[in-house]
């Protein structure tokens, strides 16, 4: 690997269709990808000016077929190509999340590349991949998370290509089978009752809205009381300037009895519905809940329980709730958002153990 290479840390101007140019001790460089190579060249100049107008005319030659034997290439790198995706998902306006997700992703992928000593784009074979998930499920990762995290070095791969960094694939015939989903863990309704009968009076609240509504707890760390309309009986997830859904949308939620009167009680010290309790920092008690430690206070009380769950886990228990008391798929969808057909059936299994139970009691009544 050329150390020099390596080491460049450029920040760089797009001036063209492929062409980029960044500054280096006070001299301006060419930076493009092309046919799979990764340009680099002096343009000889200090003047800016000058060096767009060269870096266009050298761009304009390269794309026209003309030979540039002046010019010094070398294969693309990994970390250019995850900085163009990366830009290009903020062009193209896709979701923070999203993005800071490919972020992670891409990071934990080049660590691995140059732990490996791979640096080039065309490295990223179907031996690192295999490489790749090995080291992934040793690291404990779930079947899941690593089949979405190839499918981000798939994604990485194919734009590269689009880009002009590749000029063939080096995954392709790749297949990607999507790891069967795993059932999701869950209370029973007597069981949450235990729960939050036995959770302290700051987070009972918190605790018991999580179990009436389905709420994601970013959804309920984010929900103001603009989202709340108690005459209509309406709790409305939606975006806000800088936070966003899990997809983006927005969902109605109505207000059960219980959830009605935890909101009734709750002051009104802030836009958040919830707030945590005052501290030095805020001694009004008008900032946001906090989700560590309201997990910190769920296993202390889960623990004396000999129960095993966590803050997700009221999602699950009102989903399985909701199938076991004969709600439409269609309406538990629209309660709780994104939940695809295939993790509803795994909550099947839950209708059935209450079915072989009413039989069960059926069976004990009988004379």
């Amino acid at each position: 690997m050329n150390t020099k290479i390596k080491n460049v840390n450029m920040n760089n101007e797009r001036v063209g269709e492929v062409a980029s140019i960044f500054n280096r001790n006070g001299v301006w460089y060419l930076n493009m990808q092309f046919r799979g190579k990764q340009i680099r060249k002096s343009l000889k100049t200090s003047n800016k000016k000058e060096a767009r107008a060269r870096a266009l005319a050298l761009e304009r030659e390269l794309l026209k077929g003309e030979a540039v034997k002046t010019v010094e290439s070398e294969p693309a790198l990994i970390t250019d190509a995850i900085e163009a995706l990366i830009q290009s998902c903020i062009t193209e306006e896709l979701r923070p999340k999203t993005i800071s997700k490919y972020r992670q992703v891409l990071k934990g992928v080049a660590d691995f590349a140059e732990s490996r000593d791979l640096y080039k784009l065309e490295q990223l074979d179907m031996r690192f991949v295999d490489a790749y998930r090995q080291y992934r499920k040793q690291d404990g990762a779930k079947p899941k998370t690593i089949y979405t995290e190839v499918g981000v070095i798939r994604r990485l791969l194919l734009f590269a290509k689009t880009r002009r960094m590749l000029n063939e694939d080096p995954l392709e015939g790749l297949k990607l089978t999507e790891p069967k989903s795993e059932p999701q863990p869950f209370w029973s309704w007597e069981e949450v009752e235990q729960v939050l009968t036995s959770s302290s009076k700051v987070h009972w609240p918190v605790f018991t809205f999580l179990a009436e509504t389905g709420l994601r707890i970013g959804e309920l760390r984010w929900l103001t009381w603009d989202d709340v309309e108690l005459k209509q009986g309406l709790i409305h997830v939606r975006p806000k300037d800088d936070w966003t859904t899990k997809t983006g949308n927005v969902r109605s939620i109505p207000i059960s009895a219980r959830a009605r009167k935890v909101l009734q009680a709750q002051p009104r010290r802030s836009r958040w519905v919830f707030t945590a309790r005052a501290s030095k920092r805020y001694p009004q008690g008008d900032h946001q809940i906090s989700e560590r430690r309201l997990l910190e206070s769920l296993k202390r009380t889960l623990k004396k329980l000999g129960l095993k769950g966590h803050l997700h886990t009221f999602r699950h228990s009102f989903i399985s709730r909701a199938i076991v008391q004969g709600i439409p798929e269609a309406i538990i969808r629209k309660w709780v958002g994104h939940v695809d057909h295939k993790t509803l059936q795994h909550y099947t299994h839950i209708a059935d153990r209450e079915s072989q139970a009413a039989m069960q009691r059926l069976n004990r009544s009988e004379p």
